[in-house]
């Protein structure tokens, strides 16, 4: 794919043409990110007609975001595009931490095997756009709108009404629910009148995206007061195409309009390389900015990833957070629509993810306050530490390069707590562990890929024993067992799940476990499956 293939074109819809009250949409997704898209894709997939609006033609410049979770590799590989991603990224598992010129510090993200995604991806954001693009064109329930951007917001009691201006001058879309995927500069945010309540920090760091052929492993290197770099941090990334993400701390006090400048950042990777074989693909400075809006739900309107919550990008989580926002507010979203769960089923989402945002700005501010310390006391203790994890285990796991995203795990009021004892597997409010299984007929497949198979509502995920409970409406059933139609034959999944016979999951439709049984009841999970989606609050 080249880089002409990021340009959009404008087109007129019939929409503009409209005289007195305007089109009604169920959902209008401002935002045509990775977050605005994945949200799209998913809601297309759930039977719900969308229109997406971006205020761009255009795909974005530069790499930006570059590591996916494995998290948000399974989102993306229930919504088509999984394995292309995984095919044009760098996948990678390990990650070092050096002090000067030695390694302090090693660890692996994904150390046992039997899982269909790896650990992370590095995969420049221009790429995951396109290939969302890409599939956004395939489902005709998604109306892809480029050009066509949002001035105001009239808020009504079961609907808002956006302005939208365009090439043509403006006109008014209705919806029932507007959700905001605008990022951080979101302009419903402001149209809503909420703010960012949190922390900016002052120290800066230089991006560059250096084009080049090098031998260096595809792991992430991340260096304390190197020798190229002195006093100073640093990253090193590999991204696909020979481009390398490179990151340099460069201090609070650094004119950025100068830094970036390409023959002042020249001598500095110089400096790194040894070498000046390399070309600039894209160069930026950034601060850190770890921040959220105090509530995500405004009415009609609905707030996810950036627009919502940012975060600094040491542990990648802004992207991966806002990917998590997607697939758990879609499922909400379309049963809403649906008629299938009340209004308030949307508060849980919320609830949930303003969870998510906290524990993920809480670990991206101890982050930056390793990276960055801010006073002398706070830089020696950090020293401290960076010279005993070379020989002491302790002082390793205080060691704080970025804590890598990994799924939210949730205190969520659509979990029905543990009635019986339990010695491994994700607990209620946390997500399904990959597992490999085999079909009965012999054919090797994934416990994600039988999820997905199962359809887009809830699945009930039993350890068969020849007893079944019956099951409610609408609940897809997969049975793991010698005799069922799935097999355990590498007893990955009794481990993993501790799936002794009978014991089961609900699993909600984001994959999600909202109760485990030992001994299911029609009963049991009827109720669980009533309060999962909201009905037993209403």
């Amino acid at each position: 794919m080249s880089r002409e293939g990021f340009q959009f074109g404008y087109r007129r819809h019939p929409d503009q043409d409209r005289v007195g009250e305007p089109a009604h949409h169920p959902v209008v997704i401002v935002g045509a990110g990775p977050v605005g898209l994945s949200l799209a894709i998913d809601l297309a997939q759930r039977g719900q007609r969308v229109v997406l609006l971006d205020d761009a033609d255009r795909i974005g410049e530069g790499s930006r975001a570059i590591c996916f979770s494995k998290r948000s590799l399974e989102v993306w590989d229930r919504l088509g595009v999984g394995s292309r991603m995984v095919e044009k990224g760098v996948v990678w598992q390990v990650g070092k931490v050096f002090r000067r010129g030695e390694m302090v510090y090693r660890f692996d993200l994904l150390p046992e095997t039997g899982h269909k995604m790896p650990a992370f991806i590095n995969l420049q954001q221009y790429y995951a756009e396109a290939f969302l693009v890409d599939r956004v064109q395939e489902l005709p329930q998604i109306d892809l709108r480029w050009r066509n951007k949002v001035t105001a917001l009239a808020q009504h009691n079961d609907h808002a009404v956006l302005t939208i201006e365009t090439p043509d001058g403006p006109y008014r879309l209705a919806a029932d629910y507007v959700v905001a995927c605008d990022g951080a500069r979101s302009a419903l945010r402001g149209l809503v009148g909420a703010e960012f309540a949190g922390e900016v920090f002052e120290d800066q760091f230089l991006i560059a995206d250096v084009k080049m052929t090098a031998e260096f492993p595809t792991e992430r290197w991340f260096w304390f007061d190197p020798p190229f770099h002195s006093g100073q941090s640093a990253l090193l990334h590999r991204q696909p195409d020979d481009v390398w993400r490179i990151d340099l701390q460069i201090g609070a006090d650094a004119d950025a309009a100068v830094e970036r400048l390409p023959e002042n950042v020249r001598p500095r990777i110089e400096r790194m390389l040894g070498h000046g074989d390399f070309s600039f693909e894209w160069i930026s400075v950034y601060k850190f900015q770890c921040r959220r809006m105090q509530r995500f739900l405004h009415e009609r309107v609905i707030f996810a990833g950036d627009s919502a919550h940012q975060v600094s990008p040491f542990g990648a989580r802004g992207a991966n957070s806002g990917l998590e926002d997607s697939e758990n507010l879609a499922w909400k979203l379309a049963l809403v629509l649906r008629g299938d769960a009340p209004a308030s089923l949307l508060e849980s989402y919320e609830s949930e993810r303003s969870q998510a945002a906290d524990d993920n700005i809480r670990h991206s501010t101890r982050s930056t306050d390793f990276i960055a310390p801010h006073s002398k006391q706070e830089r020696r203790l950090r020293d401290a530490v960076l010279a005993l994890a070379q020989d002491v285990d302790f002082a390793k796991r205080m060691v704080n390069a970025g804590r890598l995203s990994t799924p939210s795990v949730y205190d969520s009021p659509l979990s029905t707590p543990d009635v019986d004892p339990w010695f491994a597997g994700p607990r209620p409010g946390a997500a399904l562990i990959d597992a490999p299984l085999r079909s009965a007929d012999g054919e090797p497949l994934f416990l994600t890929d039988a999820f997905t198979q199962a359809g887009r509502n809830f699945v009930f995920l039993e350890s068969a024993n020849g007893v079944r409970a019956p099951l409610p409406a609408g609940v897809a059933s997969l049975r793991i067992g010698d005799d069922a139609p799935l097999r355990d034959e590498q007893g990955a999944f009794a481990q993993r799940y501790d799936a002794a016979p009978g014991s089961a999951y609900l699993l909600r439709p984001d994959g999600y476990v909202a109760a485990r049984f030992r001994h299911p009841t029609a009963g049991a999970i009827e109720a669980a499956l009533a309060r999962a989606s909201g009905r037993a609050a209403s």
